[in-house]
């Protein structure tokens, strides 16, 4: 089992936290609970857990704090950081010094705790591969380039924005998408979706986006006679030789030696 440590200073959201999830279930048991950072570094510094569930704003010493110190001192215990929707800076904050993810409390139900605890167990089984729970087989958040155009968004990650920006880059890859704009579409800050996306994902979301555009470039220069420029404009490249550029770098390959090569007879 892997052992929780949960910090939160209100007394009825650490004991709704603890009593909603059946925790050895998901392979892990609640082995401490504190009312601030200070208590919580006290209860690390004895017995290290494997996970630190813990609000962000607390009296004393807040989460970020909590966070940063455990890091100092040496200890690898992964946190969850739980937020309101106006502590999205204290958040970036936390993912700069490694927090695995956050949980937004107006949101929080027992199946996104439950979500995150098997996210959880997946990054811990893969650090510590001998450690056995009773869960099975879960998902991790990290995918490797070739096989990015084969996931749908709900196998690269359980994180619930990212996995929005990477459904509307699905469905919308010919328009045009920037960090930017994605950033608004989720309401969050540019700098933080763009750590956030690469953290979940591996890749950043410009080189996620020309992955899935040169994917679908590929379809059309199997499946159709389309000249390369319409096909580029297509996928949402209104440059064409940045299109070549960029189709060169993920296949190797011209659009043109790509269809010479991989295109059947007729």
């Amino acid at each position: 089992m892997w052992k929780v440590l949960l910090v939160e200073d209100e007394v009825f959201v650490r004991e709704s936290v603890r009593e909603i999830i059946a925790w050895e279930e998901l392979g892990f048991k609640v082995a401490g609970e504190a009312g601030n950072g200070a208590e919580a570094l006290e209860i690390i510094r004895r017995n290290p857990p494997d996970l630190v569930l813990t609000d962000i704003i607390m009296p004393e010493m807040d989460g970020v704090e909590l966070l940063r110190r455990t890091r100092e001192e040496g200890y690898t215990s992964r946190f969850v950081m739980l937020t309101c929707m106006n502590e999205f800076e204290y958040v970036r904050q936390a993912m700069e010094y490694g927090a695995s993810n956050y949980i937004l409390k107006l949101s929080m139900s027992v199946n996104t705790l439950r979500e995150t605890l098997h996210k959880m167990n997946a990054e811990l089984m893969k650090n510590h591969p001998g450690h056995q729970t009773s869960t099975g087989g879960e998902t991790t958040d990290t995918i490797t380039p070739q096989l990015a155009h084969q996931a749908s968004p709900s196998e690269i990650t359980t994180h619930p924005e990212v996995q929005k920006i990477l459904r509307y880059i699905h469905d919308h890859y010919e328009q045009d998408i920037t960090v930017k704009s994605m950033s608004s579409y989720v309401m969050m800050g540019e700098n933080y979706v763009s750590a956030l996306f690469k953290k979940k994902t591996g890749r950043t979301l410009i080189h996620y986006l020309h992955q899935v555009r040169v994917d679908k470039a590929t379809e059309y220069l199997l499946r159709t006679e389309l000249p390369v420029h319409e096909i580029a404009l297509r996928v949402g490249f209104v440059n064409d030789n940045y299109f070549i550029k960029i189709f060169k770098r993920l296949t190797g390959l011209t659009p043109s030696k790509y269809r010479q090569q991989h295109k059947g007879p007729k």
